[in-house]
């Protein structure tokens, strides 16, 4: 998807709702976000995952320039947030104990989830579908998140804890 295409739904959802109230965010994978997309040559010259999602997440706020969007982009793609507890898998491949611990031993090779990075091989979910080929994720994805739990997932990846904290900071305000 062409970032043009992003900016002009939400930009109608925006417009269907224009209380000052309402809020709108965004849950974008990072990896393989569009060429078009706002801070993209910015971000290329970073290392850091974090310092790459700061500058793509500010270009983004600031190009829409309203109070109401909180955007995010996920670090690297959904599928890293699963890395937050690779036992969790077992409940849906109870038989693949062997997939499991490699899942185990690829999330011990990184400073968190957030970190499993972004290559065409080494995508969070091209490692799980390597070790799990029967993963996918509109129908197992919600399953393992769940037996995870947003409370590890949040312990595990700081960028998605910040974002969610946000959320749960506008019904506090």
């Amino acid at each position: 998807m062409a970032y043009t295409h992003l900016h002009r739904d939400l930009s109608l959802w925006m417009k269907e709702d224009r209380s000052s109230e309402a809020r709108f965010t965004t849950m974008i994978d990072l990896y393989r976000l569009p060429g078009d997309f706002p801070g993209i040559d910015q971000c290329r010259t970073h290392q850091d995952p974090f310092a790459k999602v700061k500058i793509l997440e500010a270009e983004f706020e600031s190009d829409f320039n309203d109070h109401r969007l909180i955007p995010y982009i996920q670090l690297h793609e959904f599928e890293a947030l699963l890395f937050s507890d690779p036992d969790a898998f077992s409940s849906t491949f109870p038989e693949n104990h062997s997939a499991i611990a490699e899942l185990k031993r690829i999330r011990r090779a990184f400073a968190s989830p957030e970190h499993i990075n972004d290559g065409a091989e080494t995508a969070p979910s091209k490692q799980i579908c390597r070790h799990l080929p029967d993963y996918a994720k509109t129908s197992y994805g919600m399953l393992i998140a769940k037996s995870i739990g947003l409370g590890t997932m949040r312990s595990e990846c700081a960028h998605f804890d910040a974002w969610i904290a946000t959320l749960l900071g506008l019904s506090a305000g």
